[in-house]
Protein backbone atom coordinates (compact mmCIF):
# COMPACT_ATOMS: atom_id res chain seq x y z
CA UNK A 1 0.00 0.00 0.00
CA UNK A 2 1.86 3.19 -1.50
CA UNK A 3 0.83 7.11 -0.85
CA UNK A 4 -0.05 8.54 -4.55
CA UNK A 5 2.42 11.53 -4.97
CA UNK A 6 -0.30 14.00 -5.34
CA UNK A 7 -1.16 13.05 -1.83
CA UNK A 8 -1.02 15.53 0.26
CA UNK A 9 -3.05 14.84 3.19
CA UNK A 10 -5.28 11.57 4.59
CA UNK A 11 -7.83 12.14 7.11
CA UNK A 12 -9.89 9.18 9.23
CA UNK A 13 -13.43 9.94 10.20
CA UNK A 14 -15.18 8.32 12.82
CA UNK A 15 -18.46 6.79 11.94
CA UNK A 16 -21.52 4.76 14.01
CA UNK A 17 -22.04 1.37 12.30
CA UNK A 18 -24.30 -0.85 14.03
CA UNK A 19 -24.89 1.72 16.66
CA UNK A 20 -21.20 1.99 17.57
CA UNK A 21 -17.94 4.14 16.69
CA UNK A 22 -15.92 3.03 14.31
CA UNK A 23 -12.95 4.18 12.17
CA UNK A 24 -13.96 4.92 8.30
CA UNK A 25 -11.48 3.84 5.49
CA UNK A 26 -8.82 5.58 5.83
CA UNK A 27 -8.57 5.45 9.56
CA UNK A 28 -7.65 1.68 8.26
CA UNK A 29 -5.40 3.07 5.52
CA UNK A 30 -3.29 5.48 8.43
CA UNK A 31 -2.80 2.62 10.85
CA UNK A 32 -1.76 0.48 7.87
CA UNK A 33 0.65 2.39 6.22
CA UNK A 34 2.27 3.52 10.09
CA UNK A 35 2.46 0.14 10.80
CA UNK A 36 3.54 -1.78 7.66
CA UNK A 37 4.94 0.97 5.43
CA UNK A 38 6.10 4.19 6.45
CA UNK A 39 9.31 4.80 8.28
CA UNK A 40 8.91 5.54 11.70
CA UNK A 41 11.64 8.76 12.67
CA UNK A 42 10.48 9.93 15.63
CA UNK A 43 7.84 11.99 17.76
CA UNK A 44 7.25 15.03 19.46
CA UNK A 45 7.57 15.29 23.28
CA UNK A 46 3.80 15.53 23.83
CA UNK A 47 3.79 11.93 22.73
CA UNK A 48 0.65 12.25 20.40
CA UNK A 49 2.51 13.21 16.69
CA UNK A 50 4.75 10.97 14.99
CA UNK A 51 6.96 11.39 12.18
CA UNK A 52 7.46 9.27 9.52
CA UNK A 53 8.98 8.99 5.99
CA UNK A 54 7.79 7.38 3.20
CA UNK A 55 10.47 4.90 1.83
CA UNK A 56 9.52 5.48 -2.12
CA UNK A 57 9.29 8.94 -2.41
CA UNK A 58 11.47 10.41 0.85
CA UNK A 59 8.26 12.81 1.50
CA UNK A 60 8.04 12.92 5.52
CA UNK A 61 4.50 12.37 7.10
CA UNK A 62 2.81 13.26 10.48
CA UNK A 63 0.83 11.13 12.46
CA UNK A 64 -1.19 13.48 14.41
CA UNK A 65 -5.03 13.17 15.95
CA UNK A 66 -6.58 16.80 15.33
CA UNK A 67 -9.79 16.07 17.43
CA UNK A 68 -7.82 15.95 20.47
CA UNK A 69 -10.94 16.37 22.70
CA UNK A 70 -12.58 13.09 21.78
CA UNK A 71 -11.75 9.73 23.72
CA UNK A 72 -8.33 8.06 22.54
CA UNK A 73 -7.45 11.58 20.82
CA UNK A 74 -9.94 11.31 17.91
CA UNK A 75 -9.83 10.10 14.89
CA UNK A 76 -6.17 10.22 13.29
CA UNK A 77 -4.47 12.05 10.31
CA UNK A 78 -1.44 11.76 8.10
CA UNK A 79 -0.23 14.68 6.61
CA UNK A 80 2.54 15.76 4.14
CA UNK A 81 5.59 18.55 6.12
CA UNK A 82 7.96 19.72 3.68
CA UNK A 83 11.42 19.18 4.67
CA UNK A 84 11.99 22.50 6.58
CA UNK A 85 8.94 21.94 8.92
CA UNK A 86 9.94 18.51 9.61
CA UNK A 87 13.49 19.73 10.93
CA UNK A 88 12.07 22.94 12.71
CA UNK A 89 9.74 20.43 14.57
CA UNK A 90 11.82 16.95 14.76
CA UNK A 91 15.10 18.20 13.78
CA UNK A 92 16.68 16.07 17.13
CA UNK A 93 15.35 13.24 15.50
CA UNK A 94 16.34 13.78 11.42
CA UNK A 95 19.62 12.69 9.86
CA UNK A 96 21.35 15.40 8.02
CA UNK A 97 22.45 13.03 5.37
CA UNK A 98 18.95 11.71 4.75
CA UNK A 99 18.02 13.72 1.80
CA UNK A 100 14.60 13.58 2.38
Amino acid sequence: MDIEPSETIITGQWIIRNGHVVGDEACHRIRSLASSYLEKIGWDTSGWETLYRDPNDGRYWELTFPQGELHGGGPPQLWCLVADEALQKYGFWLDPGSGG
